[in-house]
């Protein structure tokens, strides 16, 4: 009777290690305008700033996104999201700051900031809207005290969509240029037989990446 137990746990653990967390990513990209830098040029990854709203991009999408562009070989250079909303307060301070990306014309075509923003140098602007959130979940989990010991038993399971879009300005000819959106999508799981095991999809790292990626593409592309 002692060996029916290790013989299931061998096998849970055996069909545990054999699960993944997967994530689909996709990025699509739409062109206005040629782009290209030269060697003093910069730009700024901003994200959608309007609280209170659970619409607004996530702070660390946004610094994670500025820093996978600065770094490579092709890497370019970035200022960073809040010395930048130092450098032009008022403009873009959540309060006062774009809600959409169609109110960006309006803000940059006026003179003051766009002084402004040629004396810090700033080529782009790139304007990022989107979210991460929990789509579906399923499963359940049950964990107890005994004497003999603590343990939980059950299997959870959810899924995330990260979604985001950016929006390419450039400061020197006040205009748009294009937009690159990247989608992720990805399954967790935490089976659980006395110890839960997170097996944890990286939904926003994958999105983040791929967004990075194609930015800095269509940036430096001088075609």
């Amino acid at each position: 009777m002692r060996f029916i137990p290790s013989i299931m746990i061998i096998c849970c653990i055996g069909i545990v290690s054999s699960m993944t967390a997967c994530v689909t990513a996709t990025v699509q990209e739409v062109r206005e305008a040629n782009t290209g830098m030269s060697s003093n040029d910069s730009i700024v990854v901003l994200g959608r700033r309007h609280r209170p709203t659970p619409a607004e991009t996530e702070l660390d999408f946004v610094a994670c996104v500025s820093k996978k562009m600065s770094k490579g070989s092709q890497g370019v250079k970035v200022i960073g999201e809040q010395e930048f909303m130092d450098a032009m307060f008022p403009w873009f301070e959540p309060r006062t700051a774009p809600v959409y990306t169609s109110d960006l014309p309006e803000i940059m075509s006026q003179p003051a900031l766009a002084k402004r923003l040629e004396e810090i140098g700033l080529r782009y602007l790139v304007w990022i809207d989107g979210n991460t959130q929990r789509t579906e979940s399923s499963g359940s989990m049950t964990c107890s005290i005994t004497m003999a010991g603590a343990g939980c038993f059950g299997f959870l399971s959810w899924e995330n969509d990260s979604s985001y879009e950016a929006s390419i300005w450039d400061v020197k000819t006040g205009s748009a240029v294009g937009k690159v959106s990247s989608d992720a999508t990805g399954t967790s799981y935490m089976p659980a037989i006395v110890v839960p095991v997170p097996l944890i999809a990286r939904v926003k790292a994958q999105a983040c990446n791929t967004l990075a990626g194609q930015l800095v593409n269509f940036l430096v592309d001088e075609s």
